[in-house]
C-alpha cells in the first residue's frame, strides 16, 4: 500500500484497491489531489483476484472505498451478489450502454488485447496478424517457438481466466491455438509485467492475449516490442471500478470516479497510464474490435463447475504433462 498525503490539511480519505501499476495510477492521484488538495489518497496495487477476494473478506478496518479492477467477470459478480454501491452521475450517464451495469459498475478504459512479439526476433513476414497466422506459425517446425511463445496462467491469473473463455466464445480456433500452445511448452505468466519482460530481453518471441496499455507503455519506453492487434477480432477489455455498499468514504469514491470519468481525468489515464479513453469509444468505427461488455453474460465462466470444466480442458492440452500428474 501506499499512501498519498493531501497536499493541504486533511478533511477527507480514499481508499483505493486497483490492478493498475502504482508507478503509472500516481500521476493520476496526484492530478485529483491537485483539484482536491484535502484528500488523502491510500492505493494498494493487487492483482485482480486479490481484490476480489479481500473484500470479501476484509474486516471494518480494510475496507476499500473504490475497487478498480481489469477483473471484469469479478466485478460484475460483485455487483450481482449485492457488494456494490449504485453512483448516478452526469457523467456515469455519458457512458456507453456497454461500459456500464445497473449504475454499479463503470468501464474507465478501454483496452484492447493484443499479440505482442520482438521486432528482433521475428521477421515482418512471420509476424502473425490473425490467430489462424499465429496457429500456422506455431505449427511451423522451422520457426523453432517451442519453449519461446508466452501468455497468461489462466488458472493463477482472473484477466487470463476472463480473455480464454471470451476466445472461445468468440472464436472456432480456441481449442487448437491452445493445443498449438501446448505443443511448443508456453510460458505460463500471472501477470502483464514480467510476460512483457520476458519478450522484450528476448527470452520469449511472443507472446499471445496481453493488455495492450502495458505493451503499449514498453514500446514508449524504448522496448523492441511489436504490437498486433488481430485482425480476426480484438477483445477490448474495460477497466472497470466499483464502489463497495460497506465503503467508508463511499462519497469521496463516487466524487473519485467522476474525475476519471471526466475528460481531464479520462486525458490523464491516457496519458499517464495508456489507458485508452472509454468515452471516446462510443460510436467509433470497431472494425475488429470486440469489447467485452459488462452484465450477467461475464458470470457464466464463474460458475464452480464451468470454472472446473474449462479449466481442466485448458491443462489437457496447454500443459499435458501437468495435467497428466495431477491426475490421481
Amino acid at each position: 500500500m501506499r499512501t498519498f498525503k493531501a497536499p493541504q490539511p486533511t478533511t477527507a480519505h480514499l481508499r483505493i484497491h486497483g490492478s493498475t501499476d502504482i508507478e503509472n495510477f500516481a500521476a493520476v492521484i496526484a492530478d485529483y489531489q491537485r483539484l482536491h488538495p484535502n484528500t488523502q489518497v491510500e492505493y494498494s496495487d493487487l492483482v485482480a483476484q486479490d481484490i476480489y477476494t479481500r473484500h470479501l473478506r476484509a474486516g471494518a478496518g480494510d475496507r476499500a472505498d473504490l475497487l478498480i479492477s481489469s477483473g471484469m467477470d469479478l466485478q460484475t459478480k460483485l455487483a450481482n451478489d449485492g457488494h456494490a454501491l449504485a453512483h448516478r452521475s452526469p457523467a456515469t450517464a455519458a457512458l456507453p450502454a456497454w461500459s456500464q451495469w445497473r449504475h454499479e459498475a463503470f468501464g474507465i478504459s478501454y483496452e484492447p488485447v493484443v499479440i505482442v512479439y520482438n521486432k528482433r526476433l521475428l521477421r515482418p513476414e512471420q509476424v502473425p496478424r490473425t490467430r489462424r497466422q499465429l496457429l500456422a506459425l506455431l505449427r511451423d517446425p522451422a520457426a523453432k517457438l517451442a519453449g519461446r511463445v508466452g501468455t497468461y496462467d489462466v488458472a493463477r491469473s482472473s484477466v487470463g481466466y476472463l480473455l480464454a473463455t471470451q476466445d472461445h466464445q468468440l472464436g472456432s480456433m480456441a481449442g487448437a491455438l491452445q493445443a498449438a500452445l501446448g505443443d511448443n511448452r508456453v510460458q505460463l505468466e500471472e501477470r502483464t509485467g514480467p510476460l512483457l519482460d520476458r519478450v522484450a530481453r528476448g527470452d520469449l518471441a511472443l507472446a499471445y492475449n496481453v493488455l495492450g496499455s502495458y505493451a503499449q507503455a514498453r514500446v514508449d519506453a524504448g522496448a523492441p516490442l511489436g504490437i498486433v492487434l488481430p485482425e480476426d477480432y480484438t477483445l477490448v477489455l474495460l477497466r472497470t471500478a466499483l464502489i463497495p455498499r460497506t465503503a467508508p468514504n463511499s462519497a469521496e469514491a463516487g466524487r473519485f470516479l467522476d474525475y476519471l470519468l471526466s475528460p481531464r481525468g479520462q486525458a490523464m489515464l491516457a496519458r499517464q497510464v495508456g489507458l485508452q479513453p472509454i468515452r471516446a469509444a462510443d460510436g467509433a468505427p470497431l472494425r475488429a474490435l470486440r469489447p467485452i461488455a459488462l452484465g450477467p453474460g461475464l458470470l457464466v465462466y464463474l460458475d464452480a463447475l464451468k470454472r472446473r470444466q474449462f479449466l481442466e480442458a485448458w491443462r489437457s492440452t496447454v500443459q499435458p504433462g501437468k495435467a497428466a500428474a495431477d491426475a490421481p
